[in-house]
């Protein structure tokens, strides 16, 4: 699952890229067509996107193998 969440994160950065570069300036007036929404929206979730990243990184090296189950083993 670790490499899916890995492969994951920068397929979604890309299809956001790609859905911006297609809907910006296409002659329209609303809101979907203006640059500002979608560098917010790219801001937003590139940050979630590396974590998901990191995320899946750790799962790859096995670091969620065994949880702890009590305070003393953190």
């Amino acid at each position: 699952m670790g490499l899916i969440w890995m492969l994951l994160a920068p397929v979604i950065i890309f299809y956001l890229v790609k859905s911006a570069v297609h809907n910006i300036g296409s002659g329209g007036t609303k809101d979907i067509n203006q640059p500002v929404p979608w560098i917010i929206i790219i801001t937003i979730f590139t940050p979630i996107a590396i974590g998901l990243m990191i995320f899946g990184y750790y799962a790859l090296k096995g670091e969620y193998d065994h949880l702890p189950e009590s305070s003393e083993e953190i």
